[in-house]
């Protein structure tokens, strides 16, 4: 008998969006806009204590309005992190613009500080600054802003703060989401909240937000007929997913309670296995744990990440690689790329090396135990019964 499948991290509703859903349909707020979008804007950025936010279509559609904003054009530079998913990176060549990879470092996962220092240097000498730089915060921890912000500001660079991950993490005190000319969030199906599909484009700039939404809605001209001076996008949120979006902002926090619980979990559990490396939590740092991540030395282990991706897979457990590094991936080949040492790659080893679990917050201590025996089974070797019961109890 086949088990039951667990999930990467699926959608946990707290049953409340319906309420909202309910009300939408009820006033005939349907189509794109209406009273949920302006909330859920207004509840983000008091949230976050940020000047002001616009709902939109998705996270990618962010970071394109943000570049779009900063005026990034062909020919144009973009500095971005290597290691995230494909999105960070897309809207730079919507653009037409050039992207460069800038590497992690071992702390956090995130961009570089040293890395990020000498691509500036390159591109001062070159005569050719970088338009942005994308900052992605990885699985929910946030890179070390004060080093990359100041870095930036000495070149007069602004920074977008991909925080697609990391909602509800703070840095020295501070959410994630703050320290960006713009930052974006993601409330796509498999994040700490959902809408669903959607984002949101965050700054204090209220002017530029305000070009966001006319951009955001197909940048037609103020006029008693259809007239259009620049390219628009259709990129705003629907009334119905604002809806949802505000509900599950009501639960963020015992969201994250309850994945900084699954991780903490995880790692009494597997610490002490040979081979394991949990992904770090910067000093002063409070991540939302949205995926918990650890690495794998194959020589100490005995397995390889594909190796226990393969076993996981056979008992119905959905776990993933971390991201292939995107100075890697075939759509980018050729890109410039600027390693954290010049004889070390910190994200490439960690795309060799690196395992994502099951993180939902829906997540049931059952569940986690049959991952956790898996793990453990497939380094340690089998165990008796009575000592995964003793195992299990010790760690509830």
């Amino acid at each position: 008998m086949t088990k039951p499948k667990i999930l990467l991290s699926p959608p946990h509703m707290s049953g409340k969006e319906i309420d909202q859903v309910k009300e939408a349909f009820r006033t005939n707020w349907i189509a794109p806009l209406g009273p949920n979008v302006d909330a859920f804007e207004n509840e983000i950025a008091s949230y976050l204590g940020a000047n002001g936010a616009v709902a939109v279509s998705s996270g990618t559609a962010a970071i394109h309005l943000a570049l779009s904003l900063l005026g990034v054009q062909k020919g144009d530079k973009v500095f971005c992190s290597t290691l995230t998913f494909v999105a960070s990176a897309n809207p730079i060549l919507y653009q037409d613009a050039e992207p460069v990879f800038i590497d992690s470092e071992p702390d956090t996962w995130n961009m570089s500080p040293q890395a990020l220092e000498r691509a500036l240097t390159d591109a001062v000498l070159e005569g050719n600054l970088p338009k942005a730089v994308i900052v992605v915060n990885l699985y929910g921890q946030i890179a070390k802003m004060d080093e990359l912000v100041s870095i930036c500001n000495r070149y007069n660079v602004p920074i977008i703060e991909d925080a697609a991950e990391s909602l509800g993490s703070t840095y020295k005190g501070r959410p994630s989401g703050v320290f960006g000319k713009f930052s974006i969030f993601s409330f796509n199906g498999n994040k700490i909240i959902t809408t669903s599909g959607g984002g949101m484009l965050v700054s204090g700039d209220l002017d530029a937000l305000k070009k966001a939404r006319f951009l955001a809605t197909q940048a037609k001209d103020a006029s008693p007929h259809y007239q259009h001076s620049v390219c628009g996008y259709n990129y705003r949120m629907s009334n119905i997913l604002a809806g949802v979006g505000r509900a599950q902002l009501d639960v963020l926090e015992s969201r994250v309670d309850a994945r900084r619980h699954i991780f903490d979990r995880y790692y009494r559990c597997l610490v002490n296995l040979p081979g394991i490396n949990f992904m770090p939590e910067l000093l002063h740092t409070r991540t939302n744990r949205w995926l918990t991540a650890f690495t794998i030395n194959e020589h100490e282990a005995g397995v390889s990440v594909g190796q226990l991706l393969e076993t996981l897979n056979a008992e119905n457990i959905e776990a993933r690689p971390v991201w292939k590094p995107l100075h890697l991936q075939p759509l980018f080949k050729g890109a410039k790329y600027y390693p954290h040492e010049r004889t070390g790659h910190v994200a490439q080893e960690l795309f060799e090396k690196g395992i994502c679990l099951p993180s939902g917050s829906s997540l049931t201590d059952d569940e986690q135990d049959r991952v956790i025996d898996c793990i453990t089974e497939t380094i340690n070797g089998p165990v008796t019964s009575e000592e995964v019961i003793l195992e299990n109890m010790r760690y509830r």
